[in-house]
């Protein structure tokens, strides 16, 4: 049974779809859509639907205790490997030919059959790792 699309809703699934590479707390969300008449609590109940739905993914960053929530639901996301730095939360789609490159080593080497819509692998990116490289010869 589909699920009721309310206005507020519909605004959430917008903002989030023009938002799908970035990690965004809920607090940040709710600030962004406040002009829009979306309260807190419908920001909160809407991310737990579409968590449960499978159509936002959770995660945490190091050091924090808040919730990042990135909408995997876009089009441009599904099947798509994504990149995400723990440093700065930006979150990037991996390479389509690099993307296959892993997939194919996986499956050959250890038999493995990955989930492209499931993953999302972590690091640091360029900027950052070029900025702490900076830091660290100072």
């Amino acid at each position: 049974m589909p699920k009721y699309q309310t206005k507020q809703r519909r605004i959430l699934v917008e903002y989030l779809s023009a938002h799908h590479d970035d990690l965004l707390s809920a607090e940040q969300i709710a600030d962004d859509l406040a002009g829009e008449g979306i309260s807190k609590s419908a920001v909160y109940r809407n991310l737990s639907a579409l968590e449960s739905e499978g159509r936002l993914r959770r995660s945490g960053k190091p050091g924090e205790r808040s919730a990042y929530y990135q909408y995997s639901d876009a089009e441009e996301c599904r099947e798509r490997l994504h990149l995400s730095c723990r440093e700065c939360g930006k979150t990037c789609h991996l390479e389509d030919e690099t993307a296959k490159r892993l997939e194919q080593s996986l499956a050959d080497d250890d038999g493995f059959l990955l989930d492209r819509s499931e993953t999302v692998l972590y690091g640091v990116c360029r900027e950052c790792a070029s900025a702490n490289k900076k830091k660290n010869t100072k």
